[in-house]
């Protein structure tokens, strides 16, 4: 069950009345998932779960429908993933970050610097360890992972200077996700960091409470960072994976041959996802260039090795086979 590392908030409670709780999905019954998105219809994330939504509807006749839930109306990621835990979200796509709440081994995918690109993510999510990583959060979240979309590979902005190196960030007021992981990391490499959660970014930044944050460009292109902030500062410092969820209750109400059919949609959706949110960062790079932000590619080496103590630092928290695995995973 879910654990109470944290509680649930006042909006969660607004959306265990809104939606209620699972009830029994014979074979042959009419469903339809809501569906909670903390991005828009055009994002790497409506791309990905509208797909999941056309096969599901597809394989199943009709009778398995969804109905997508844009930017957070549903709340913000950790209290969707909370929701579905106990049985009032029917399902979600979410960054991993809030996760590390409720199990060490999701932290795995705040340290910085772990995976080199695309390719060396995918192999290690499709392999055994993504197995057993969707274990545990059915085991200790009451969540079932249907499967591994993405955010992608995350990127500084900011309104203050452009950054080439850790020593440009000192001084500068960062907003990580509620990480204790991240919060360490941009510390290490010179900013005043502060989690804070995602609903509360856009206007910290239009405000001037934060200077700083960090999106892959898809999603710093979806919300309009172009317009509160000046640089983008390509880091690549953290591959963000962005799974797809559902209730575990729920999931586990529908027929065996309804279960089957859930996967296989998600399955089929996954390579889409993915392809289309790897178009979309060649895409927005150029358009946010564009709308105005200077681009600067940092001195990553010097970013990898300002960071090499809070590897070293988690590791035996997230698990030190684990990191070691993700780090060097090889095909």
């Amino acid at each position: 069950m879910l654990t109470t590392r944290y509680l649930p908030s006042l909006r969660l409670m607004v959306c265990i009345t809104a939606l209620g709780t699972s009830v029994a999905v014979h074979a042959g019954t009419e469903k339809t998932i809501d569906v909670s998105l903390p991005l828009g219809p055009d994002s790497q994330q409506g791309i990905g779960v509208l797909k999941f939504g056309e096969e599901l509807e597809r394989l199943s006749e009709g009778r398995l429908t969804i109905e997508p839930h844009y930017d957070n109306a549903l709340g913000a990621e950790r209290e969707v993933v909370e929701g579905m835990g106990f049985g009032t979200i029917d399902a979600g796509i979410s960054s991993t970050g809030p996760m590390g709440g409720f199990v060490d081994e999701f932290m795995l995918f705040d340290l910085p610097y772990v995976f080199n690109d695309h390719a060396h993510a995918y192999a290690f999510l499709d392999s055994e360890y993504g197995e057993q990583l969707a274990q545990l959060a059915e085991d200790q979240m009451n969540v079932k992972i249907l499967a591994w979309m993405e955010n992608g590979f995350r990127h500084e902005t900011n309104s203050v200077r452009p950054i080439h190196e850790p020593a440009d960030l000192k001084g500068i007021n960062h907003r990580t996700q509620e990480s204790r992981v991240q919060v360490d990391t941009w510390e290490a490499l010179g900013a005043n960091a502060t989690p804070m959660a995602w609903t509360e970014v856009y206007t910290a930044l239009q405000q001037g409470v934060m200077d700083s944050q960090e999106n892959p460009l898809a999603t710093i292109y979806d919300v309009n960072f172009f317009e509160v902030q000046n640089y983008l500062n390509l880091t690549k410092h953290v591959y963000s994976p962005a799974p797809l969820m559902m209730s575990l209750d729920l999931f586990n109400s529908f027929s065996e041959e309804d279960q089957a059919i859930i996967l296989e949609a998600a399955q089929l959706a996954l390579p889409v996802q993915r392809e289309a949110s790897q178009e979309l960062e060649k895409r927005y790079l150029t358009q946010l260039e564009e709308k105005g932000m200077t681009v600067t590619e940092p001195d990553l080496p010097a970013f990898k090795a300002a960071v090499q103590p809070v590897i070293e630092k988690w590791s035996e928290t997230v698990g030190k086979d684990l990191v070691d695995a993700a780090v060097n995973f090889s095909d």
